[in-house]
């Protein structure tokens, strides 16, 4: 059956925010792992690669906010602090230099990760009839899987 965030039960409720401040820290994360690559990518790539970090970074700060969101209209906390999300991510920053590669290679890995993250989200919240998260968590993982095959392609 499907329900409205106040129809959920506590207990449903609270396991789909959890899981949604999972994926925000990790979209968080990946943000800033994305305006890092772009302010410092360089190399016969770096056009490309210099807007398609843009490109992630621009609709993933976006995407915060969307999961965040959710998070509030199911009347749960929604993680704010830049310490507990980078506590809680999958995905790890990247600190010193790297290589054009090196660079896709870790987004592409942060891409699937969330796209995974995403994907279980969506699972859990399916279970409980929350079509609503159901479905958000449904469209930002398309777009990490759409993004780790523009990645790919840049490795192949």
């Amino acid at each position: 059956m499907t329900q409205t965030a106040t129809d959920l039960t506590p207990s449903a409720r609270e396991a789909i925010a959890d899981a949604l401040n999972q994926s925000v820290a990790e979209t968080a994360v990946t943000t800033m792992l994305a305006q890092n690559f772009h302010w410092n990518v360089t190399g016969m790539a770096f056009g490309p690669l210099h807007d398609l970090f843009q490109k992630i970074y621009e609709d993933h700060f976006v995407a915060q906010d969307d999961l965040a969101e959710r998070i509030k209209a199911l009347n749960a906390h929604a993680e704010g602090t830049l310490a507990g999300m980078i506590k809680r991510s999958k995905v790890s920053e990247y600190e010193g230099n790297a290589t054009d590669k090196e660079m896709i290679a870790a987004m592409l890995e942060a891409q699937e990760t969330l796209a995974a993250t995403l994907a279980g989200c969506g699972a859990l919240a399916a279970d409980a009839g929350d079509t609503l998260t159901e479905d958000l968590c449904i469209a930002r993982g398309q777009t990490h899987e759409k993004f780790a095959w523009f990645l790919r392609s840049h490795l192949a």
